[in-house]
């Protein structure tokens, strides 16, 4: 058994149950691993899973494709390259609480964003809102990560970003009704989020074994989809209390198991969606062109 470590990008939700299917039933054993699970409650998100992956903490990583853009153009270079595409559409959102009557991107112009500080996060919803008529002038706030969601239903936030999958599951089952604002609906090109990401040279080294370790994650992913109740009954064993007594399950996979791909798409990049959003950041000037020619995903590892 060789070992590997996984460190994800959230508490246990919707968007990670093929990796929880695949330890629980053993289809990582059954490829000679021996898979760990890093879960950022344990420290807090004191380090992200990007940091993780340049600490040598880890050997695979779950992120937004923008972790892999940024791991890769920072003063301390990391070969990072992502490898996985859990969700081959985009299922997140910005939102608002109906009751707020912030209806509309624009009318979030002088209210408060909580922001995970993610790369470009603050930028892409500064041009969401001016793309619907907006000044872009939004108040950003950082708070704890994990406690982001709980800044609008507080009320101490006006908008965040949130997986509609998931926060949005769980809004539905207290009845809160929200705003959503899609980013393809406003002329951003948005790209895979969330995706897995290792280093290039542990490709070099390992590559049958990370290859392996796509293969059992496919098994994982498509049996959710196959077997809906039996991969709820294994990922509620891996819940935060409060999720597991919020978030409707079923509902939840419903929404999100089309969106794993099927047998010839699961996890793999669509090579013009990275490439338009990789355009469109440039064109914001948010990076240098020279991330149009750099090696930043690969399908390789499910040959």
């Amino acid at each position: 058994m060789s070992t590997l470590r996984l460190a994800i990008d959230w508490t246990p939700n919707i968007n990670h149950i093929g990796f929880f299917i695949a330890k629980t039933l053993g289809f990582y054993e059954q490829q000679g691993i021996q898979l760990e699970i890093l879960n950022p409650i344990d420290d807090h998100y004191q380090v992200t899973p990007g940091k993780k992956l340049e600490l040598g903490l880890a050997d695979f990583v779950i992120a937004p494709f923008e972790t892999v853009i940024s791991l890769n153009n920072k003063a301390n270079l990391v070969d990072a390259v992502a490898v996985y595409a859990i969700l081959q559409n985009d299922l997140s959102c910005i939102v608002t609480l109906q009751e707020s009557n912030l209806d509309v991107p624009r009318k979030l112009d002088h209210q408060i964003y909580a922001s995970y500080k993610a790369r470009y996060e603050d930028a892409i919803v500064q041009q969401m809102v001016m793309n619907d008529g907006g000044a872009g002038e939004i108040k950003i706030i950082y708070p704890e990560k994990l406690g982001i969601w709980n800044t609008l239903l507080e009320g101490k936030a006006a908008s965040t970003w949130i997986f509609d999958n998931w926060e949005g599951v769980e809004a539905d089952s207290k009845n809160i009704q929200l705003n959503k604002f899609v980013m393809r609906d406003y002329g951003i090109p948005y790209g895979y989020s969330p995706i897995v990401i290792t280093k290039k040279t542990n490709i070099e080294k390992h590559k049958e074994l990370y290859s392996n370790f796509i293969k059992a994650t496919v098994e994982g992913f498509l049996y959710a989809k196959n077997n809906p109740a039996e991969s709820i009954a294994i990922l509620q064993n891996y819940l935060t209390d409060y999720d597991f007594k919020n978030i409707d399950l079923e509902k939840s996979l419903a929404m999100t198991i089309d969106h794993f791909g099927d047998d010839s798409s699961c996890g793999q990049f669509e090579p013009e969606r990275v490439a338009s959003f990789l355009k469109w950041i440039v064109e914001r000037k948010l990076e240098d062109p020279v991330i149009l020619n750099q090696q930043l995903y690969t399908n390789e590892l499910f040959k």
